[in-house]
């Protein structure tokens, strides 16, 4: 459902425009197949060890390993790991500056390796298009690829599930987006215990905002395993109908969601929250050097965008690698990456030579 990617200056606007109009095709032929619901509804300190020491909730299906970091942190061995997630980059962006995570977090100690999509279409991603039992075998199919090639680190499961979807009718309040059942989600919920799997529950504002719609999960996100992920191509701040524009989010409405995730982390003593902000031109995410970086809270910008792989490349050092954040991820499309591009999707082996090395995969 994504446009992309720039290439030389003197094909940028060839190429925006006809990933442009090949994605808003898309978007209109996913909308047909939506079903109503109304009715149902870090520059990383200096390399000191210490040890820091909190008593957090722990994610079910967590190791050994995870357990203990989840009263404990090795500041020494965080620091290591960073600077390799970074590639060792030789200009000194990556890794970044921030402070520690809470004990317990995630990054950098697992890579992660998602699905994503919408249970009532076969067109937004592999989660909705294949059957359960299919999808979750599919899944553990591209988590022991990821394994098999860097065996440094533990690859772990998730669902990244859309739980706002921007629509193309402006429904009964004019918000142009629908929120899923709960029921949905429920369902998501289940699916993913039965691999100890983390969830991510996604959110395409629309004309609304992330400060009306991010509450509206808040009991979801209460839960350990469970994160968050916010869509800037779907935040039309200036009336336009979704799919005819690409939206954006400026580093307020950012941080709102990194403070309200970091609230719930306090108030339900719960290891640190992984927020995925998707992206791939530069005007989607605005003010990056402005976004938040705390203890509580784990940001991660993924390059979603599709195409060649050399296009694909060129958006990740422009839009990924040159505006730094804080961790990184990469999208991969089963179908749209393959369209008139004989090299395919790319493998693992190959993405873990980027600078950084993305420590989320999402397939679309």
């Amino acid at each position: 459902m994504k446009k992309t990617f720039t290439s030389p200056r003197s094909f940028l606007l060839p190429l925006f425009l006809l990933f442009f109009i090949q994605a808003c095709n898309e978007f209109r032929s996913a909308e047909k197949e939506k079903i109503s619901v109304n009715a149902e509804m870090k520059r990383v300190p200096d390399l000191t060890k210490e040890t820091v020491s909190e008593t957090v909730a722990v994610p079910a299906g967590t190791t050994d390993t995870m357990i203990q970091r989840a009263t404990s942190l090795d500041t020494a061995d965080y620091n290591k790991r960073m600077l390799e997630l970074s590639n060792h980059d030789s200009k000194g962006k990556w890794p970044v500056k921030g402070p520690y995570p809470l004990p317990g977090a995630l990054l950098p100690y697992n890579r992660i390796v998602a699905f994503y999509g919408n249970l009532y279409s076969k067109r937004m991603g592999i989660l909705g298009e294949l059957p359960k039992n299919e999808m979750l075998k599919k899944l553990q199919g591209e988590v022991a690829k990821w394994q098999a090639a860097d065996t440094t680190l533990p690859v772990i499961p998730a669902l990244h599930y859309i739980a706002t979807t921007a629509q193309g009718s402006a429904g009964a309040d004019g918000k142009h987006r629908l929120r899923m059942p709960s029921k949905q989600i429920d369902t998501i919920m289940k699916w993913a215990k039965e691999i100890s799997a983390q969830v991510f529950l996604d959110i395409q504002v629309a004309h609304s905002t992330v400060n009306a719609e991010v509450p509206v999960l808040a009991a979801y996100l209460k839960l350990p395993n469970v994160h968050l992920g916010i869509d800037p191509e779907f935040s039309l701040k200036n009336g336009d109908v979704p799919g005819t524009r690409i939206g954006s989010f400026d580093q307020t409405d950012i941080n709102f969601t990194i403070d309200y995730l970091a609230d719930i982390v306090r108030k339900n003593n719960l290891p640190p929250k992984i927020l995925v902000i998707h992206r791939f031109t530069q005007g989607m995410i605005t003010g990056y050097e402005k976004i938040k970086k705390i203890p509580e809270v784990q940001v991660v910008i993924d390059m979603d965008g599709w195409g060649s792989k050399i296009l694909k490349k060129s958006t990740w050092v422009r839009y990924i690698y040159q505006e730094p954040v804080q961790f990184t991820g990469f999208k991969l499309f089963y179908k749209n990456d393959r369209k008139k591009n004989a090299a395919g999707l790319y493998t693992p082996e190959e993405l873990l030579k980027f600078t950084p090395k993305p420590i989320y995969i999402q397939y679309q």
